[in-house]
């Protein structure tokens, strides 16, 4: 498998610039990475192919989104067979406040990210859908005050 240090010093420049301004116009990025627009168009639809750009999105405003809270949920399971893990995955898939969900090693199974309006909609979430999937033994909820650093990009080295 392909990783980015197999990659040149363009294309990595091409992943940089993309994870930063994802619409940047591609006569702009070829400036940046200089080159003429056709190779650099040629780059960035090979780096797709491969897949290193898995897509492109747009990042919004979570307060005018309405979904200004933000919280870390730890969870763990009562069960961690393959099925009872299994079955957790495919419940969490279905809840549109989840973000993120990492299974992890350490003291508890999971951490999931969620994105609500307030703590009375984070209230609603936790009583009435995480409880609602089986297998749930415990969980614990850390509320976010304030981002210091959120950052969507994953670092290259150039």
């Amino acid at each position: 498998m392909k990783t980015v240090t197999d990659l040149d010093r363009t294309d990595r420049r091409i992943l940089i610039l993309l994870q930063r301004q994802g619409r940047i116009a591609n006569v702009d990025l070829a400036k940046l990475v200089n080159l003429t627009p056709t190779p650099c168009l040629e780059r960035v639809k090979r780096l797709e192919k491969e897949g290193f750009i898995t897509q492109y999105v747009a990042l919004l405003d979570p307060v005018k989104a309405n979904a200004a809270l933000c919280a870390y949920i730890e969870v763990q399971l009562s069960s961690t067979t393959t099925e009872a893990i299994a079955l957790f995955n495919q419940q969490i898939l279905d809840l549109e406040e989840v973000s993120e969900c990492q299974m992890v090693a350490g003291g508890f199974d999971y951490l999931i990210k969620i994105r609500v309006a307030d703590m009375q909609d984070y209230q609603r979430f936790l009583g009435g859908k995480l409880s609602a999937i089986k297998g749930i033994s415990q969980t614990h909820t850390y509320v976010v005050i304030e981002d210091v650093k959120s950052e969507t990009a994953i670092k290259i080295n150039p």
